[in-house]
């Protein structure tokens, strides 16, 4: 086995099953709901409130996609007025460890990040 054998995991059909889910995780918000919702369930009202800066309509489209994923369950309960609640599933709650060390690595390198692209920054 080559050293870089375990990479066909990432390069499979040439990137394009992964690249598409990867997309939709690593958008914008979806990290941010996924982790607000690792608190239990919650209301539309109460997740828009936890999250600063997301519109309605981002979060409307962003819990839409993660419920056709399967990481987000929706319970609507026939009460006047309507009640709706999002709760993560068994593979949303499985995102928390990957997103947590992709974190914690982001947050470890941020110094060279920032100092990099310092450097790289051309001459004005």
């Amino acid at each position: 086995m080559s050293e870089y054998e375990h990479t066909c995991l990432i390069r499979g059909d040439g990137g394009a099953t992964l690249r598409a889910i990867l997309d939709q995780i690593c958008n914008k918000w979806t990290l941010l709901v996924v982790a607000t919702l690792d608190q239990g369930r919650l209301r539309f009202t109460e997740l828009h409130q936890q999250i600063p800066g997301i519109s309605q309509r981002m979060l409307t489209l962003t819990l839409r996609n993660l419920e056709r994923d399967g990481l987000v369950a929706r319970e609507a309960y026939a009460e006047v007025p309507p009640r709706v609640e999002y709760s993560l599933t068994a593979v949303g709650k499985s995102l928390i460890p990957p997103a947590l060390a992709l974190a914690g690595w982001a947050i470890e390198h941020v110094p060279h990040i920032e100092a990099s692209r310092a450097e790289f920054q051309p001459a004005r």
